[in-house]
């Protein structure tokens, strides 16, 4: 497990709620997330087709992994019962089929990628038109994406903090 190996955490895991993370919190799951998904696919020989290589560019497989990243570490945790695996095992079974229903639907492909469609219902302006991206270097592109989203966190978190009254009086 090479590509695991790392400082031990004293906190347990817990769910990680991607909407709500501050920049720092974002970055270090990204890294971690994406250390694992890389572990998980080498370890079990995934095809593209279960975790693409831009899994990170689309929502719906960031949730799905990271919510199997998350049960597995509950699973592996060493407090864990002994039969823990076992169930980690089963469920990754299910999130095998929904992975591949994610990627089906995301258009997402080895050398390429595009953003998920997405249909408007009535009263919402069309759908943006989606178009495929072709990505050489895998690696490059995944960290872009995490400063981006670094960058995006921050931005957003200023943008909250300016919109404070700036008085000399205490509230």
């Amino acid at each position: 497990m090479d590509d695991l190996d790392g400082p031990l955490t004293a906190e347990p895991p817990h769910p990680i709620n991607w909407n709500l993370l501050s920049a720092d919190d974002a970055e270090a799951e990204w890294i971690d997330l994406n250390r694992w998904v890389n572990w998980l696919r080498r370890t079990y020989g995934l095809l593209a087709s279960v975790v693409p290589p831009f899994w990170h560019r689309h929502p719906e497989l960031v949730w799905e992994l990271s919510a199997l990243h998350l049960h597995w570490l509950g699973a592996y945790d060493p407090d864990q019962h002994g039969s823990a695996p076992l169930g980690w095992h089963r469920d990754f079974a299910d999130a095998r089929q929904r992975l591949r229903d994610w990627v089906a639907i995301s258009g997402t492909r080895p050398e390429r990628d595009r953003s998920t469609r997405q249909t408007a219902w009535p009263g919402e302006p069309p759908a943006d038109t989606v178009e495929d991206v072709t990505i050489g270097d895998r690696d490059e592109d995944f960290v872009q994406f995490v400063v981006e989203d670094v960058a995006r966190r921050r931005e957003a978190k200023a943008g909250f903090c300016d919109l404070t009254p700036r008085t000399g009086s205490a509230a």
